[in-house]
């Protein structure tokens, strides 16, 4: 079986998906990326988490072109494939639909410096307009929302991508995103809240990246 590893990792991980409340049923969806072979292990469309099997993730190639597995992939293949393509530095992607992120998401505001987990992104968590999900303008909004500067962005009125070197980290930049969105909406509830400096800023930006145990 191609990329048993990874495929491993997407069942966990997207379990992980559920039982942290990033997100609820089928929805989100996850991949990881083996740069050695090209391919990616994604999530398969609409399947209940708890209970895909390693088997049922789909490998796919970075043209979208599935190489091994009878499932149907996630439809927001376009999503991951592009970011593995255009990015040296990705190699997992996580997209949520958690509750504060899509709450951020409905209202179309970027999360700005109010808190230093901010720098799990970069110097703020931008917002992109509305696409259809599953299509290729999603995607390339996505992009252009991110390029090399963020490793996150809200996808407007739907949720949370989030990007990184592992799918842990990836992961984790969900999470702590989701709890960085709650703390900003209530923020903006109180009036306002104060921003971090560029210069505060400056000194946790990719702090991050070593900060968790290998």
């Amino acid at each position: 079986m191609l990329l048993q590893e990874q495929r491993e990792l997407v069942v966990e991980y997207g379990k992980k998906l559920v039982t942290t409340g990033l997100t609820d049923g089928t929805f989100g969806n996850l991949s990881v990326f083996d740069r050695e072979s090209g391919l990616m292990a994604i999530s398969p469309s609409g399947m209940d988490y708890f209970a895909t099997t390693p088997e049922d993730v789909v490998v796919a190639d970075l043209e979208g072109r599935v190489v091994e597995g009878t499932r149907k992939p996630s439809s927001e293949l376009d999503l991951h494939r592009l970011f593995y393509q255009r990015r040296q530095d990705v190699n997992g992607v996580v997209h949520t639909h958690s509750t504060f992120a899509t709450v951020l998401s409905c209202l179309r505001w970027s999360i700005e410096p109010v808190h230093y987990l901010v720098a799990y992104a970069g110097r703020r968590v931008p917002c992109i307009p509305y696409y259809p999900f599953g299509s290729l303008e999603l995607a390339e909004a996505a992009w252009e929302g991110m390029k090399e500067a963020y490793n996150a962005c809200l996808l407007g009125n739907h949720g949370l991508l989030a990007v990184g070197g592992s799918l842990s980290f990836a992961f984790d930049a969900a999470q702590q995103l989701e709890f960085l969105a709650k703390v900003y909406y209530y923020t903006r509830q109180a009036g306002g809240g104060v921003n971090l400096t560029p210069e505060e800023l400056e000194a946790v930006l990719g702090k991050f990246q070593s900060y968790r145990q290998a």
